[in-house]
């Protein structure tokens, strides 16, 4: 057992060791070269099973070459030299590039240039931050370096990526860079030298230190100031700006996404801009197209509604001919709160630098009323402004900020329904037929609801109407029978509906509707008012003349047409065989309309003739 443990062999080695010395006897010295063979191979075996950590065992420790630890050596030194070569570049790229950064844009802005920092990180080639850039002017550089006057231009931060290699070269080239919090205050012209003047010759045939593809610039305010007492600068909010090839001399693509306060809304443009003009940015041309969606309509007091616009521009800053539709599906004015949709077909003139907007025409669409607009929606403390004060029922300029609206609106195609529905809280609307129509409407700046600051003139039209309400077409139908002499009909069950005409000129103001003249016709009489209707429906007070075909007694039956001969000659007046003063009054729920009976009995007791409308029509 100790043998079998020390050899670490088990029964069946002892029993092949037994065989092998019987086997040796008998063979004799061959046997035992030949065993000895054996013992070296079964040693080799052992060796190359045990694998070569057991080698290293049996044949002692060996030692690691020396091409190794010089490799090893070689790989250490190689980054320490990278390492110090990364550390000097970037030491002394911070200040080269920001020295061409300068050099750059003072020889382009002849402007003194500050940039508080600028830092360099080498990851996927150099990656350049900088924050604090001024502008002091744009062409004044010996002025704007005297004084300590406030930067045109500011930049709050700005980044670009570049080449390693392109940083020595004498013109760098920049993909893209991105600019963000930019505020560029243009002083009045007066104050100011040219905007990016012309170079000249000899600037022309200097290169540029860094030439740029794309400037993507967000975060932007556009300050434009003024000289004139009592006007307030002009602010544009510009969410995003993307130029391409940027460059003196030449257009260059852009793309633009601009903060519209009201209605609040982005508008996205794009297209190209320049050869910039500075001597006279207005003369800078400029063309594309834009889209406004899902502008908020009651941001504008007094008016509601989302609308959508698109279109095309074209012309210089100073004078954008623009041409484009607009869409509201649910449009509506506060004192009716009746969504309506509205849709219009323009061509504008947009002052781009001011905002003024001349309308050459606006085909719009409301309902089932087809309008034709022109006019203006300028500052009210510009040229345009005062201009539309002086022309506008006898107004003066405006001293409050904001804008002017005036219109001229024409109408061959309307429906009284639609601007009875759109204007007046009354459900359903009052009277139902076509319509033309002749207005101007003026809407003066203030804070105060659209509805009450809006005013409008104008005459209308309207032909083959009828009343909505079954209680005022019934009293119509009936005075209608009896004003043409048959009374027997005059009642709901017999009473045929009749369609009526009518025309006049009116005034809105104030949340009311004034009419000075209403002539209403219908078979067998006519009826002259003047009064006004209240636009929230409470309101309704006309008083006039109604002048019928038949006499008075003839309008009545049995004792009452009797009784009623003997007025018939006070009654009669002008051709009429009835001439009496009526009255209009009443609320859209409870509506009346009946005689005058005091203005009547006086007529009757003095027999004094009633003042007419000159050319007063026939009944």
């Amino acid at each position: 057992m100790g043998a079998w443990i020390g050899t670490g062999a088990g029964p069946a080695a002892s029993y092949l060791a037994a065989r092998r010395s019987f086997r040796r006897r008998d063979a004799g010295p061959h046997w035992e070269q030949a065993a000895s063979l054996g013992a070296q191979d079964h040693s080799v075996n052992k060796t190359e099973a045990a694998g070569p950590g057991r080698a290293s065992l049996d044949g002692g420790r060996r030692r690691v070459p020396r091409w190794l630890v010089w490799g090893c050596g070689v790989v250490l030194v190689l980054l320490l030299i990278a390492g110090v070569a990364v550390a000097y570049v970037v030491h002394n790229a911070e200040p080269i590039l920001r020295r061409k950064v300068i050099a750059t844009l003072e020889q382009r802005f002849h402007s003194r240039v500050d940039l508080d920092a600028l830092h360099i990180s080498l990851w996927r080639g150099i990656r350049v931050e900088g924050d604090g850039l001024r502008i002091f002017s744009f062409g004044e550089k010996e002025s704007a370096a005297a004084g300590n006057q406030a930067p045109m231009l500011s930049v709050r931060d700005f980044r670009f990526r570049a080449g390693l290699m392109e940083l020595f070269e004498p013109t760098m080239r920049v993909r893209e860079v991105d600019v963000e919090g930019m505020q560029l205050h243009i002083p009045p012209k007066p104050e100011r030298a040219p905007l990016l003047p012309k170079q000249t010759p000899d600037e022309s045939g200097k290169k540029l230190s860094i030439v740029v593809g794309r400037v993507v610039c967000s975060d932007i305010t556009l300050t434009i100031e003024t000289d004139k007492p009592g006007k307030l600068p002009l602010v544009f909010l510009i969410r995003d700006v993307t130029l391409h090839d940027a460059g003196p001399g030449k257009a260059f693509p852009f793309e633009a996404t601009l903060v519209n306060a009201k209605p609040v809304g982005d508008i996205h443009a794009r297209g190209q801009i320049g050869p910039w003009q500075g001597d006279d940015p207005r003369e800078t041309p400029v063309d594309g197209s834009y889209s406004f969606t899902h502008a908020d309509l009651g941001t504008i007091k007094g008016i509601s509604g989302t609308l959508s616009s698109t279109g095309k521009f074209s012309g210089t800053l100073g004078e954008i001919g623009v041409t484009g539709t607009t869409a509201t599906p649910n449009f509506a004015l506060d004192v009716s709160g009746h969504p309506m949709d509205l849709e219009t077909q323009f061509d504008a003139t947009v002052d781009g630098l001011t905002g003024d907007t001349l309308l050459h025409r606006v085909h719009a669409t409301l309902g089932h009323t087809v309008l034709e607009v022109k006019g203006m929606v300028v500052r009210a403390a510009g040229p345009y402004g005062a201009e539309a004060a002086g022309r506008a029922f006898g107004g003066s300029p405006s001293s409050a900020p904001g804008h002017i609206i005036e219109i001229a609106v024409t109408s061959d195609h309307a429906r009284i329904e639609d601007l009875l529905w759109l204007a007046v809280k009354t459900e359903p609307p009052l009277m139902r037929g076509p319509m033309t129509l002749q207005a101007k409407l003026r809407i003066p700046p203030g804070h105060v609801s659209v509805t009450e600051k809006m005013q409008v003139e104008g005459t209308f039209t309207i032909h083959d109407a009828s009343f909505s309400n079954p209680r005022w077409q019934e009293t119509v139908d009936k005075l209608s029978e009896r004003a043409s002499g048959n009374p027997e009909q005059a009642n709901a069950q017999q009473a045929k509906p009749v369609a009526s005409d009518m025309s006049g000129a009116f005034s809105l103001a104030g949340g009311a509707l004034h009419v000075s003249k209403l002539n209403y016709r219908m078979p067998g009489a006519t009826v002259d008012l003047a009064g006004k209707y209240g636009l929230d429906g409470k309101t309704f007070d006309f008083d006039g003349t109604v002048r019928t075909k038949a006499t008075m007694s003839q309008m009545l039956t049995g004792w009452k047409s009797i009784l009623a001969m003997p007025f018939d000659p006070l009654l009669k007046k002008d051709g009429a065989g009835v001439q009496v003063p009526i009255k209009i009054d009443g609320t859209r729920s409870d509506p009346k309309i009946g005689l005058d009976l005091g203005k009547l009995g006086s007529q009757i007791v003095s027999g004094h003739k009633q003042p007419q409308p000159q050319n007063a029509p026939k009944p």
